[in-house]
């Protein structure tokens, strides 16, 4: 069962984001500020539950939280200040997106860089412990993934509807074939090394 709050401010928000590992695509993060008294059985970290379910509890949380917001950063941004520190903007622009602001803010993982006048705590695997977190993993899986399939229907052979932009054999095959594009994230290593190096080789 997960817990309502971590704090005991009502007015508390969880967040998260999705995307971190992946060679294409932005990294996207959630924030959600739920009413204290909102409970759902199915509520769960994002990672526990299928698409379907993820698609199912979406509805639910937009429309029964006190205020909820996504944000996308893009490669060009991942590759000039580090996929980390993306990440924490994203968390931190989508927490100052709310209205009303929280006062109190639970993080999903050990690093965060505080927001001004709000305090914040970092939960080791908060998205299977509180409501908000597991709300906002939800979120941000769920608007990442649709990003990412309406990125496909432009660049199909790299099979982003189904991989997401995670670094699979086939996604990685795609790139040694067709070359990265502009939602590749170019400070990451797309090819394992040995294929780097043959390719070099071989220029």
């Amino acid at each position: 069962m997960l817990l309502p709050n971590f704090s005991t401010f009502v007015l508390e928000s969880g967040t998260d984001e999705a995307g971190r590992g992946c060679l294409a695509g932005p990294v996207t993060a959630a924030a959600v500020l739920l009413p204290p008294d909102f409970r759902h059985p199915l509520l769960n970290d994002s990672k526990q539950l299928s698409e379907k379910q993820r698609m199912h509890l979406r509805p639910i949380i937009e429309q029964h939280a006190i205020s909820f917001a996504v944000t996308y950063l893009e490669p060009i941004v991942i590759d000039e200040i580090n996929i980390l520190n993306a990440s924490i903007k994203a968390m931190q622009e989508s927490i100052l997106k709310l209205n009303p602001l929280p006062l109190y803010i639970i993080v999903d993982g050990n690093r965060f860089k505080p927001l001004p006048n709000i305090p914040h705590s970092c939960i080791i695997k908060g998205d299977s412990k509180y409501l908000s977190i597991a709300a906002a993993s939800i979120l941000a899986k769920t608007y990442r993934d649709e990003y990412m399939d309406a990125l496909h229907e432009e660049f199909p052979m790299y099979n982003w509807k189904q991989n997401k932009g995670y670094p699979t054999l086939e996604h990685r095959e795609a790139i040694r074939k067709h070359g990265p594009t502009r939602h590749h994230r170019m400070s990451f290593r797309l090819l394992p090394e040995e294929q780097l190096a043959l390719d070099l080789n071989q220029s």
